[in-house]
């Protein structure tokens, strides 16, 4: 009898990170969900690990206790918009904190673990090549870029994949974050925010394939990254 995969998914208590870690649950994973709110009711095969990930004197050791993933997704997040001019010193920290420095966390802790065949996602944005108002979160999530592209070709030779999805405007709460008023979303082409929801009959997040040709092949390389639909080498299928 095979194992089940394993994957390890941050932000998993809400928006895109709860709609990778349904959508993974339903494809027979097994997933460590990392969230400071505790998500319960999703089966036997979620393990919900509550912490700050913002904290890592305190996250790094709940997720050295961890077993290995065979996929990291790091999914969680947060936004805040603002001008020049009333840019503050202290979100920006937050905001690197979040996303740059807790993906070195995690790629540190378990890319030397990993096998041949692992998968390492950092959720990103579509805005990460500059937006009005938006500076202190694009920064992040272009260096979020720069990171993954430096540890793919590190870690090709172990058969180790490390990629960026950046899905369109999602709805999600981090949409409605306070903050944002003075840079609100823009709507993708079909005219509206993709749900995060996973479509109980496909089994996709709408939040990641979307309905432009640009959202489609998004999807893709989600499921090209974290081996949805086939086995990871070296496991049965």
């Amino acid at each position: 009898m095979s194992t089940p995969p394993r994957a390890l998914v941050t932000g998993v208590s809400s928006g895109i990170g709860a709609a990778i870690a349904q959508t993974l649950l339903a494809a027979g994973w097994t997933v460590d969900g990392v969230s400071r709110t505790r998500v319960d009711g999703w089966g036997a095969a979620l393990n919900s690990h509550t912490f700050d990930l913002s904290d890592h004197s305190r996250a790094a050791p709940c997720l050295a206790d961890l077993p290995t993933p065979d996929a990291v997704v790091h999914a969680a997040g947060m936004m805040h918009a603002a001008p020049v001019g009333e840019l503050d010193a202290a979100v920006s920290a937050r905001l690197w904190h979040l996303h740059v420095a807790t993906s070195e966390l995690l790629a540190n802790l378990f890319a030397p673990r990993m096998q041949a065949g692992g998968r390492i996602v950092l959720i990103g944005s579509r805005t990460s090549r500059g937006a009005a108002g938006r500076s202190q979160y694009v920064g992040t999530k272009a260096a979020m870029v720069g990171m993954a592209r430096s540890w793919a070709a590190e870690l090709a030779p172990r058969g180790i994949t490390v990629n960026v999805v950046a899905p369109g405007a999602t709805e999600t709460p981090m949409l409605k974050q306070p903050g944002r008023e003075s840079s609100p979303p823009k709507l993708p082409p079909i005219g509206r925010l993709h749900p995060a929801r996973r479509n109980r009959r496909t089994g996709e997040v709408p939040a990641l394939a979307g309905g432009s040709g640009h959202h489609r092949s998004g999807a893709g390389r989600v499921r090209r990254c974290i081996a949805l639909n086939r086995a990871l080498p070296g496991r049965s299928a």
